[in-house]
């Protein structure tokens, strides 16, 4: 039988300082599991990518710490579950 594994998929916004906002996206960046999809006039949309709630909660965390960062908002969270196959254990989404 097929194990299935979550796959959670979030999009949060990032309200920055402006005078921030260049060396606030580029650490967002090189976050895993992070990627930035906009930026303008102080506000960050990134996708966060994890296996939890709990990981995407942690990304976020770490971003409303950076210096510069106003408020980092999740907007969606989705979930969908990866199906691992046979013995070389390849994963379909499911």
């Amino acid at each position: 039988m097929a194990e299935h594994r979550p796959y959670h998929v979030s999009s949060a916004i990032v309200v920055v300082r402006p005078e921030r906002l260049a060396v606030v996206q580029e650490h967002l960046a090189s976050m895993d599991g992070v990627e930035v999809h906009a930026a303008e006039g102080g506000k960050i949309v990134v996708v966060i990518e994890g296996e939890s709630t709990g990981a995407l909660g942690a990304s976020l965390s770490e971003m409303s710490l950076l210096e510069g960062v106003v408020a980092a908002n999740m907007v969606f969270e989705h979930v969908e579950f990866e199906e691992i196959t046979g013995d070389e254990k390849r994963t379909d989404a499911a």
